[in-house]
């Protein structure tokens, strides 16, 4: 039981449990987007905002293929959503906020291991080494 319990109060539990409430949260934002606003405005232009009414009957089988076609848009609506309104924006950010950060090391150019910027002597091979510019 120890062990469980030990298990739950690890940041990774909790942080995926907080993700999935908010995914779940961030769902519903998503699909009215794209239910409410999306799709309407597709089908002023395209016509038909629904293919549920679109089947194939063979024998007394009926093939709802306009729920898949539904489906199909409605998954490729919001991949499109998340990438342009999540996914692209925290890139930019990610890398804006990474170009800011300059390193602190550079390379030994003998044994090519890290040193501080500073440093006039690698302290892995002791080769002395031109000041940093």
């Amino acid at each position: 039981m120890n062990g469980f319990k030990k298990f739950l109060m690890q940041g990774n539990v909790i942080d995926l449990a907080v993700a999935v409430v908010i995914g779940a949260a961030f769902n519903s934002i998503v699909q009215s987007f794209v239910a409410d606003l999306l799709t309407p405005l597709i089908s002023a232009f395209g016509g038909l905002p629904d293919f549920s009414s679109l089947r194939v009957t063979v024998g007394r089988s009926n093939f709802m293929y306009g729920n898949f076609i539904n489906a199909v848009v409605s998954f490729l609506l919001v991949a499109g959503v998340i990438y342009f309104l999540v996914v692209k924006p925290y890139t930019h950010l990610k890398e804006r906020g990474a170009a800011k950060v300059e390193s602190k090391t550079r390379d030994c150019p003998e044994c090519l291991s890290e040193i501080p910027k500073p440093a006039s002597r690698c302290a892995y091979c002791s080769a002395q080494v031109a000041p940093a510019g």
